[in-house]
């Protein structure tokens, strides 16, 4: 599931940041980053058992995605990522603020999707990626996906 989860990722960050002033081989790779470094944030939030956060950002709870502490860290490490591709400081940050959240939501689109082709997107994966029964916090997630 990671791996579509970040080929995903990646596709919507280049589409998302395709009319930045970079050039199209510095967006593709900062879009490649960008994916990476979501991905990391979100395995580390299984890693730590705090599937409550993820639970939160992939439902529809009434929480704000810009307000979700992993869509906060992913505008900075995007902003710093495309400061690192050769963007002014200004532009990296509201460029990562304008995309981080739109992106989390195109993701969240997949995990509340009854399609069966997104049937993959699903916390019970992310939860099982750590290994056994994560306990409570996984049976309630179960719950708001059904």
């Amino acid at each position: 599931m990671l791996d579509q989860l970040k080929k995903l990722a990646v596709e919507k960050l280049q589409e998302k940041m395709g009319a930045n002033s970079l050039n199209p081989e510095a967006t593709n790779g900062a879009a490649e980053e960008g994916a990476s470094s979501l991905i990391d944030g979100l395995m580390e939030k299984v890693g730590a058992g705090d599937l409550s956060s993820l639970t939160s950002l992939f439902s529809d709870d009434g929480n704000a995605t810009e307000d979700s502490g992993i869509v906060q860290n992913l505008k900075g490490k995007l902003s710093e990522i495309l400061q690192s591709k050769g963007m002014d400081a200004t532009e990296a940050e509201a460029e990562a603020g304008n995309v981080a959240p739109g992106l989390v939501d195109s993701l969240k689109e997949k995990f509340l999707s009854n399609d069966e082709g997104d049937s993959m997107f699903s916390l019970e994966n992310l939860g099982g990626l750590i290994g056994g029964e994560p306990g409570g916090l996984l049976d309630k997630a179960k719950g708001l996906f059904k």
